[in-house]
């Protein structure tokens, strides 16, 4: 009987895995002395959500139906976010928005953390998902909340901001990011950011914190629903009749609304353009499709864009070999039913800064649990994220970071060593309340 009960409760029970040797990290918990902890031990004894059960809600059991609820549900009415939209321009022209919130931080302390967050595929701000964690991080105190800032950065063409260059966005093109975080830092000098990024912009995330390495200039970063390794997660999506037709056709049929809204921006005598316009031709493409003829050209800046083709791309993008070079705290959490990340780097490439959790069901971006209510869900992740952000926030005491300094050059923002970036922010801002989205089915996916 017992063997039984230990099976049923391990149905539910998250895997985490830490590398044989944990990063030391110095810590300062309850205003006490600073004092130097393995990080697995401070992450299981600061985060004990994540090693409680997820049981997903009966009439949500599989990967499939907490997915498909994800990009269904009715979320309008819960989970509310007010932001104030800023668009940057960059040094190559294109644009992208940062949506803050709360509208009013004149109140918070110039040292109050900001979680900086990067959204799905084809989402923004509006996504469910971010509102349910921004929603209570954001609230104050007094209220249950962290008290913190935020920020969303929207990808170029991404929830009604503006395409101004010959360039989208990608899973590997991490300047964007990068530029979005001279401006935060700059504003906001005192301030620990924090790293909190879905699916795609999972992928971005862990790749600029590789790149970045001790010069991150985000503290912590947690990825959920990051896609890893790109040529093996498309290829098990294409293998099955539902990963084909309904995820990686209706990825690949949003991707191309998001570029038959922007393509007449694009000069007509530019390699961009032209791979724009034989992409809205196709019919019903898949997403390996899109990126096949257009991604690859015109999902970053040269170099290294062109590729060759999709699968040059998708090996340069992918995040799954560059684990080792992280250098801060980073959590990532995937789900084993998850039908479209399918290939997930448990080893962590024997990083002691990375920790990797498995939850054994919740989809992609969904985990959804029974709350009050019939009927009624809420996201278990909100907890071990929440968890999470406040013990790196608050607790984690990061070593002097190694940033390169800012400067002012032309009216842009740049940092020195770092050519040919650079931003600048555009005149006016303007209140963002909605909560819907512009993209269709599968949207921020």
């Amino acid at each position: 009987m017992n063997s039984f009960f230990n099976w049923w409760s391990a149905r539910y029970t998250t895997e985490v895995r830490y590398p044989k040797e944990s990063a030391l990290v110095a810590t300062k918990e309850q205003h006490s002395n600073t004092t130097s902890v393995f990080l697995r031990d401070f992450v299981e004894r600061r985060c004990p959500s994540l090693y409680s059960e997820f049981r997903p809600a009966w009439w949500l059991p599989n990967g499939h139906m907490q997915t498909l609820y994800c990009v269904l549900g009715d979320f309008s009415a819960r989970d509310k976010v007010v932001y104030k939209r800023t668009l940057l321009r960059l040094l190559d022209g294109g644009t992208v928005g940062l949506d803050s919130t709360p509208v009013d931080d004149s109140h918070l302390p110039p040292d109050t953390p900001i979680i900086v967050v990067l959204h799905g595929l084809t989402g923004g701000s509006y996504e469910s998902y971010v509102r349910a964690i921004l929603s209570p991080a954001c609230m104050p105190v007094h209220q249950g909340g962290l008290g913190y800032r935020a920020v969303v950065v929207n990808f170029r063409g991404c929830a009604g901001v503006p395409v101004t260059s010959p360039q989208l966005y990608s899973a590997g093109h991490t300047d964007d990011l990068r530029q979005a975080l001279f401006y935060i830092s700059h504003r906001y000098p005192e301030a620990p950011l924090l790293g909190l990024s879905f699916s795609l912009g999972a992928n971005v995330m862990t790749r600029y914190v590789a790149e970045e390495g001790e010069r991150s200039r985000l503290k912590s970063a947690c990825v959920l629903g990051c896609p890893w390794n790109l040529a093996a997660n498309a290829s098990k999506l294409l293998a099955t009749y539902i990963g084909r037709h309904v995820y990686s056709k209706g990825m690949g049929r949003n991707l191309v609304n998001l570029l038959k809204r922007h393509v007449s921006t694009f000069a007509s005598d530019h390699d961009v353009a032209k791979a724009a316009a034989v992409t809205i031709a196709l019919t019903k493409p898949t997403i390996d499709m899109f990126d096949e003829h257009f991604t690859r050209i015109g999902g970053g800046s040269s170099p290294p864009w062109p590729f060759a083709s999709a699968n040059d791309y998708y090996e340069y993008s992918s995040s799954h070999n560059v684990l080792n070079k992280i250098k801060i705290p980073l959590l990532a959490i995937n789900a084993a039913d998850d039908p479209v990340v399918q290939d997930v780097p448990m080893d962590g490439e024997g990083n002691g800064w990375v920790i990797m959790a498995l939850t054994p069901c919740g989809g992609h971006l969904g985990w959804f649990e029974p709350d009050d209510g019939w009927g009624q869900v809420r996201r278990w992740i909100k907890r071990p994220v929440f968890e999470w952000l406040r013990a790196t926030g608050e607790d984690f005491v990061r070593s002097p970071p190694r940033w390169r300094p800012l400067h002012q050059e032309g009216g842009f923002l740049k940092e020195v060593g770092t050519e040919g970036l650079g931003c600048k922010e555009l005149d006016g801002s303007n209140i963002i309340v909605d909560t819907e989205g512009e993209a269709g089915l599968l949207a921020g996916l």
